[in-house]
């Protein structure tokens, strides 16, 4: 039996967005002020996927191709993301997949954007748009991709090292896969060894597609 967390983040925890479908959360999002990413950010970048999901996938936010596309997980990382997926036996296409946070935070080097960490108040704040996500959902398993995604969804009580590949309990009445954020796989090219790491991720991620059969 899974386990439950001392304490939950701000998107299980707090108060949300009130909405009746996803399609009028995601319009009262677009235009969202309640911390200071809007301002630079080309668009916010909404989750999507099918309102019948019964897995969801939450990152930390959108990236570089994603704030101009205004989609989630469309680029490199969205790639490797799919790769497993499709590895692990698991559709994307029958998944909704979104962000902790909707507005890409960078700093400008030049002409490139690089990305930049949300800090906590950030995440506070948009956890209003991710756990009304949740609540119209209804899903089965939640994969959380990563500490910003885990930190939203379960709060400080638990860790991507010390929990990864761990199915816990959410009051919603959906489990939480803790595991990391696939542009991790783009980062530790040359440093570690990638393949055995991808094969870790796409063993996490089979625990969703067994789980959901």
């Amino acid at each position: 039996m899974p386990k439950q967390p001392a304490k939950l983040g701000p998107a299980l925890a707090g108060e949300h967005a009130e909405a009746t479908t996803i399609a009028s959360l995601r319009r009262q999002a677009e235009g969202c002020e309640r911390c200071d990413l809007y301002k630079d950010a080309t668009q916010l970048v909404f989750g999507e996927g099918p309102v019948d999901a019964r897995v969801v996938l939450v990152g930390e936010q959108p990236g570089d191709r994603e704030d101009l596309a205004g989609r989630p997980f469309v680029g490199p990382a969205g790639r490797i993301l799919d790769e497993c997926l499709h590895e692990a036996g698991i559709d994307r296409s029958e998944c909704y997949l979104t962000n902790a946070v909707k507005h890409f935070k960078f700093e400008q080097r030049g002409k490139r954007r690089l990305h930049s960490r949300p800090n906590a108040g950030e995440i506070q704040a948009c956890a209003w748009w991710l756990g009304a996500e949740l609540d119209e959902l209804r899903p089965e398993i939640v994969v959380a991709l990563g500490a910003t995604a885990l930190m939203s969804l379960l709060g400080r009580s638990v860790g991507v090292t010390r929990n990864r590949g761990e199915l816990l309990t959410a009051p919603g009445g959906f489990s939480v896969l803790v595991t990391i954020h696939p542009s991790y796989l783009l980062r530790i090219r040359g440093r570690s060894d990638p393949e055995a790491e991808r094969a870790r991720f796409v063993g996490d991620l089979a625990k969703v597609a067994a789980r959901i059969g």
